[in-house]
């Protein structure tokens, strides 16, 4: 059985609640700032126009009623910073002087002026927009104070840190950049310094380049080394997939304060645990044609409305256009990845509808906003039209409707691509250390690769798919492409790739961001495992502590005398099991606390992390038997196989020494609550998992084909093949109908 999973979908389009909701979720929060320095302004401008690096402390922020006190605040020196303004963007690193001071995990806020958005939704749109296909920063609002004086309506972005790669990198330590200026002439560096261009001398990358992390300059000259130099080798060292989602939805947009506008550079660079560097999003506040920049003037909307798709490709100085464009494997997936965000956001007009809310969810604030850059009509005209006389900002609408008639008339874009169907797996029940063939119908094809991996922190490995009845795919020249896969324990996440000579496609078509996924299991495995216990079960002496399910699925009892519990790949036998015995269809419990022995139950001798973690289960030889990989785990949460004993881990209630049910598992990782389509593609019916009341769905033309109220399946056999969105309570996601 194949699964679908849904790393994360559209975020919730809701009124604010404080008191159930993180920093970052939308709203409009209130953020208080005071300082005794009566001149903070004069100090922060100071510090800025000296280079100082240097934040001035406040005695206190109060955020929606929560208190921190001493934190460094300072002005980003952006294009939207100006000494004369009132309102400039502000960042607030709450554990500047108190080590561990922070607001719902995060330690830092960076807030924008809406500078060049009379909108005031292009940077939390595209950053919504983004998330379902990248590493993207959480977005929403506040209204800033300082002194009890209101500064006004800011957007709130989160920074991208060492929380921000432990979040979606798994990693906090790696190499991270902030790429801030670019075509810049530096002395003793040749030429101008272009994005993505590579210098012997690691002093030249100094100006353009801020370093966020330990003296790692020398691995950043190796980078673009390989990048420029050895390009056949760039999949070692660059993360490929987020690059290509990065510049797709950039273009699509038009947002040029970005690395596909050599003028321009916003984004950040991270090295990951796999070695590889991968570009970061960031600086959207001027998305959708606020940002023009380096186009030839004067710059009509047409320029913008007809972007070229592939922007910037003869510039010299825009190395990574030029690398990735001139490859004709890459060029082929960057416009996959650009279809898939077009019909799923533009075409049906989503994006419209996720603006006007945002536009409703402010109003009263932008009508309040003493120091706004726009005026209130300004506000409520610029979704549609452009605003302003000597320095016009195109309209949304005005740019992104023009913008999708010109795009789908482009022969990438009535070009064929293949047709992926009928993807299988032989077997289907995998058992651990086996060989599982995965198969699929592919049509108007040349080539196929099958991309796999194990736990959520590894790279995806290619292999090429074949239709020569050699790799557990019938009758070669049958139109069946099959590649194999030799598994352990782990459960498999893999996604396919096809192409021929006019196009390409991916299934499912958010891949790598979302994946399928097969789970590898015997008759004993790992059921459920809760690495953030604080308040939801007790142990034996009344602690809290993280607990590992194991249950046995085999029609007999299993001692488990001998057996092994780990979390360590390198050490399988770091905890042993007593002479315990688990019955046939049960559960047995197993607390991570270090305790061992001097507790009563089942004590390890160490316990787990909540931000990575695997679990290993080995038996009495040694032999791996099963292993789960979580990361970023919710406190309280459990994480399930879903159905119970026999299915892929999700995120759900926990079901403590009890069977994992798909009804309740409501899928809430992170506070973001998930509507989950299952499966996908499906021929016959679907079924939901969430929490919502009324159900619609849509087509891709934008017709509602489906309503009901409280349904949890939907019996869509009669209707059409192809691609349908579900709604409900703000939430969106897509299903296929095969």
């Amino acid at each position: 059985m194949i699964f679908r999973y849904f790393s994360l979908v559209f975020l919730i389009f809701l009124n604010f609640k404080s008191s159930s909701q993180s920093v970052y979720d939308l709203g409009v929060r209130q953020i208080e700032i005071f300082f005794s320095e009566p001149h903070w302004d004069d100090s922060l401008d100071l510090y800025l126009s000296n280079n100082l690096n240097q934040r001035l402390v406040a005695d206190s922020i109060i955020i929606d009623g929560e208190v921190d006190q001493n934190v460094g605040v300072m002005y980003v020196n952006n294009s939207s910073y100006f000494p004369n303004n009132i309102k400039n963007p502000i960042d607030i690193k709450l554990d500047y002087i108190q080590n561990g001071q922070s607001i719902d995990r995060y330690n830092r806020l960076t807030l924008s002026n809406g500078y060049r958005d009379p909108s005031f939704v292009r940077e939390v749109l595209a950053y919504e927009i983004a998330s379902n296909y990248m590493p993207s920063p959480k977005s929403t609002y506040s209204n800033v104070y300082v002194n009890g004086t209101h500064l006004g309506l800011f957007t709130c972005v989160q920074s991208i840190d060492d929380d921000f790669t432990n979040e979606n990198f798994y990693e906090r330590r790696g190499p991270l950049f902030e790429v801030k200026e670019t075509n810049l002439s530096i002395s003793g560096c040749s030429g101008q310094i272009g994005v993505f261009q590579h210098f012997l001398d690691t002093n030249c990358y100094q100006r353009s380049y801020e370093m966020n992390s330990s003296n790692d300059w020398q691995k950043l000259s190796n980078f673009l080394d390989t990048f420029n130099n050895h390009f056949s080798e760039i999949e070692s060292v660059l993360d490929i997939d987020r690059t290509i989602w990065m510049m797709a939805l950039q273009n699509l947009i038009v947002s040029l304060d970005a690395p596909i506008n050599t003028r321009a550079s916003n984004f950040h660079l991270f090295k990951d645990n796999n070695g590889r560097f991968s570009p970061i999003i960031s600086g959207l506040n001027m998305s959708f044609g606020a940002y023009v920049d380096g186009l030839s003037i004067p710059v009509s909307n047409s320029d913008l409305q007809q972007l070229d798709i592939f922007h910037d490709i003869s510039n010299p100085l825009n190395y990574l256009n030029n690398k990735i464009y001139s490859n004709d494997r890459f060029k082929k997936m960057y416009v996959a990845h650009m279809r898939t965000i077009l019909n799923e956001f533009f075409v049906n007009n989503l994006y419209k509808t996720k603006a006007l809310d945002l536009q409703n969810l402010i109003s009263n604030d932008i009508n309040l906003d003493p120091n706004s850059f726009y005026s209130f009509s300004e506000f409520n005209s610029n979704l549609d039209n452009s605003v302003g006389t000597t320095s016009s900002v195109i309209g949304i609408s005005e740019l992104i409707d023009a913008r999708v008639s010109y795009i789908q008339s482009l022969s990438e874009f009535t070009s064929a691509p293949p047709s992926i169907d009928n993807i299988t797996s032989n077997p289907t029940s995998v058992l651990p250390h086996t060989t599982v063939y995965i198969t699929a119908e592919i049509s108007n094809v040349n080539y196929a690769y099958l991309a796999y991996r194990f736990k959520f922190s590894e790279k995806f490995n290619k292999i090429q798919m074949y239709d020569d009845g050699n790799n557990g795919d019938g009758i070669a020249g049958d139109g069946i492409y099959g590649a194999s896969i030799n598994v352990d324990a782990r459960d498999i996440q893999y996604y396919i790739y096809s192409e021929n000579n006019d196009a390409g496609v991916f299934s499912p078509e958010r891949a790598e961001k979302e994946f399928y996924q097969i789970p590898v299991v015997g008759g004993l495995v790992i059921n459920e495992i809760m690495a953030g216990n604080s308040i939801s079960v007790a142990d034996q002496d009344g602690e809290y502590d993280d607990w590992v399910e194991l249950y046995n699925g085999n029609n007999f009892s299993l001692n488990l005398n001998g057996y092994y519990l780990s979390d360590n790949e390198n050490d399988l036998f770091k905890w042993s099991f007593p002479n315990v015995t688990i019955q046939p269809n049960d559960y047995l419990i197993v607390w991570c606390d270090t305790a061992g022995s001097s507790q009563s139950g089942l004590h390890t001798t160490y316990r787990l992390s909540a931000d990575q973690e695997e679990v290993y289960l080995s038996d009495p030889n040694g032999n791996l038997i099963d292993a789960v990989h979580f990361v970023n785990m919710v406190p309280d949460q459990g994480y399930a196989r879903v159905p119970n004993g026999s299915g892929v881990m999700i995120y759900q209630d926990h079901t403590y020494n009890a069977p994992n049910s798909i009804l309740s598992s409501h899928l809430e990782h992170e506070n973001i609550t998930f509507l989950k389509v299952y499966p996908s593609p499906s021929t016959n019916i679907i079924y939901l998992l969430g929490n919502f009341e009324e159900v619609l769905v849509y087509n891709l033309a934008g017709q509602n084909v489906f309503s009901s109220n409280k349904v949890n399946s939907i019996d869509i056999s009669d209707w059409k093949s192809g691609v349908y969105f579900i709604y409900s309570k703000g939430l969106v996601q897509k299903f296929i109908k095969q």
